[in-house]
């Protein structure tokens, strides 16, 4: 009988872990929110401005976005089964829109304000989706 209460308890303290865990992984969500509404900014920006100076700002914004999330994510405890996968996932749907963009889209429509927000959703959708799956999955 006494180890079937152990068991019990056991059972009791992992049951709440993985709550706990489940709660605190919607970091992954905010992650990708802002990284979606990174997306609206930066891509206008590559399409629209030209020159060495445009250029310039395109590196140093798109590097302090990157090192605030890489920071946030780093100072995260939790990280849900199959992150990993997931997260790369995105990230390669979202490279791969964005290099299509950047290289085939400029040069198909040129570079007018239309084409820089069409682009700047289509970029902006892989983490947008990702939030949103992720985002449901965390209660």
């Amino acid at each position: 009988m006494r180890d079937a209460a152990k068991a019990v308890g056991a059972l009791g303290r992992a049951a709440g872990l993985e709550q706990a865990a489940r709660l605190r992984s919607g970091w992954y969500a905010r992650y990708l929110w802002v990284f979606a509404a990174g997306q609206l900014v930066l891509v206008p920006m590559a399409v629209l401005w030209h020159g060495p100076v445009s250029a310039v700002v395109f590196a140093v914004t798109n590097a302090l976005l990157v090192t605030g999330l890489s920071v946030y994510a780093m100072r995260q405890r939790v990280m849900r089964r199959g992150f990993g996968a997931k997260h790369g996932v995105m990230m390669g749907s979202w490279a791969t829109l964005f290099a299509l963009t950047i290289t085939v889209g400029t040069a198909a429509f040129g570079h007018g304000v239309a084409f820089a927000a069409v682009a700047a959703l289509v970029c902006a959708l892989p983490p947008a989706v990702g939030a949103w799956t992720e985002g449901r999955g965390a209660v």
